[in-house]
């Protein structure tokens, strides 16, 4: 089977700013998701890409169905799935529509979301992968469904390493402090941070805190400034998570 071409494209997304190209295409009757760099940066995240997806497996993390490697370095093409990316952002602005349905959503609804998300860390974990660039554009939520993938998890890494650079890739409102300090280490307790922030972001409305006090201090422990502080890994999260959480994660 050859890469699907751009040409039979019915949808491009080609103003991210990750020095990558993608779009969905049909071929075979199957539809598909390529993504192929045009940059650097870009095929340096896709050779990321390929070593996460050859070290992690798990059912709601999106892996490339193959790999296509060439003088641009490697094209990846994911099988398509349908649904809404909580935060759909390009170098135009945000689109944050689907965050703000996710947002109004029944509580058990989110916590069986968010435990899928969490779930798929223990994975990362075990790998002895550090999330990095987490954010909610990571989230792709099928609302008819009820199901929650994370997608374009490019700029994960073996952990725990040295920040050789003045502040890692991602959404300021998830990363930890220490991701902005040259010569820090980055390590699961980074990880930890990211998760506590998406289990604030994704339980915080704009009426407060939807969650309930147990969970609250889950969060809070998770998202502590100094990284002694937060959970010691991302198993130690979960426990604690899913101890406030009793009724919602599925059977």
């Amino acid at each position: 089977m050859s890469v699907p071409s751009i040409e039979s494209a019915f949808v491009v997304f080609d103003a991210q700013d990750s020095g990558c190209l993608s779009y969905g295409a049909e071929e075979a009757g199957r539809r598909w998701l390529v993504k192929t760099a045009t940059t650097a940066a870009g095929r340096a995240s896709l050779d990321r890409a390929c070593a996460v997806h050859a070290t992690v497996r798990h059912p709601v993390i999106v892996r490339p169905w193959w790999t296509v490697r060439g003088e641009a370095g490697p094209t990846l093409i994911y099988p398509w799935y349908d649904g809404s990316v909580l935060n759909h952002a390009t170098v135009h602005g945000t689109d944050r529509t689907g965050l703000s349905r996710f947002l109004r959503l029944p509580v058990p609804q989110v916590e069986v979301a968010l435990d899928a998300i969490l779930d798929a860390h223990l994975a990362v974990s075990a790998a002895g992968l550090v999330a990095v660039d987490l954010y909610d554009g990571c989230f792709l939520y099928d609302f008819s469904a009820g199901r929650m993938r994370l997608i374009d998890l490019d700029e994960y890494r073996p952990g725990p390493f040295q920040l050789d650079a003045d502040r890692l890739p991602g959404s300021r409102s998830y990363m930890a402090p220490e991701e902005f300090v040259r010569g820090a280490v980055i390590d699961e307790r980074t990880t930890v941070h990211l998760l506590g922030r998406t289990l604030h972001h994704l339980l915080d409305a704009a009426q407060g805190w939807r969650g309930n006090g147990d969970q609250r201090r889950v969060v809070d422990r998770a998202t502590g400034a100094a990284p002694a502080t937060r959970y010691p890994d991302v198993p130690a999260l979960v426990r604690a998570w899913r101890v406030a959480t009793p009724l919602t994660r599925p059977r």
